[in-house]
């Protein structure tokens, strides 16, 4: 189970890299100004990219989750709150990166409405959700 953990502990981490650049792209497409669509359109496509390899990523570390969370059965009976805290926190994580592939998809059609300071605010959301499981798995407070 060592294998599978330092597997998930990595893909994991390679996940949130992606979270975590993928809205700074959208920050600079909220600046772009409407003359430079070669800035755009190299913008664009570096967030698609980072997109699927971000897919590509989420698939073994949930799946590595579940199989750990399987495997050694926590989350049951008593002094596991934790661990139901801990899903409820994925569970945002997977909706934050699906609100990342809608908000790609607006850029791409050209409708985005909203600005590069909403975008760095929305940046801020997978950082606060990383220390909330890394607090959780590691302190068990509850």
């Amino acid at each position: 189970m060592l294998w599978v953990k330092s597997f998930h502990i990595v893909f994991v981490t390679s996940w949130f890299a992606g979270l975590f650049y993928l809205p700074r792209i959208f920050v600079n497409l909220a600046m772009v100004s409407a003359d430079s669509a070669a800035e755009r359109d190299r913008l664009l496509l570096m967030a698609q990219k980072l997109m699927r390899f971000t897919h590509m990523l989420m698939v073994p570390a949930v799946a590595l989750g579940l199989w750990l969370w399987a495997g050694y059965g926590i989350g049951w009976g008593p002094g596991n709150g934790w661990m139901h805290a801990k899903l409820a926190t994925v569970a945002l994580v997977l909706g934050y990166h699906h609100a990342c592939t809608r908000v790609l998809k607006t850029f791409v059609a050209g409708r985005n409405v909203r600005s590069h300071v909403w975008y760095r605010w929305f940046n801020e959301a997978p950082v606060l959700m990383l220390v909330a499981v890394v607090c959780l798995v590691v302190v068990k407070p509850f």
